[in-house]
């Protein structure tokens, strides 16, 4: 499946909403995925609010992630809230 990031919203430190083309979205946090060169200098909060939307996350370093990894971290965020506590 082809998917296209839409919108996105930044919501403060290393987290963003995200709306996709198939309708999905959803909140992401990222710093957990900001390692390596390209992404290192993102760890700063401000540096990785300057995002730009163009089908997926863009920064003007050049660094970006795949839609379809962006959409993954909302669904399964989405999968793990949705599942009932043991009792």
């Amino acid at each position: 499946m082809f998917v296209r990031l839409l919108e996105a919203k930044y919501i403060g430190g290393h987290r963003a909403w995200l709306r996709f083309s198939d309708g999905s979205e959803g909140e992401v946090d990222l710093l957990p995925h900001l390692w390596g060169p390209v992404f290192e200098p993102l760890r700063d909060p401000a540096a990785f609010a300057r995002f730009a939307v163009r089908g997926t996350l863009c920064w003007p370093n050049g660094a970006d992630f795949a839609p379809e990894f962006l959409l993954g971290l909302i669904t399964s965020t989405a999968a793990k809230g949705s599942v009932a506590p043991a009792p």
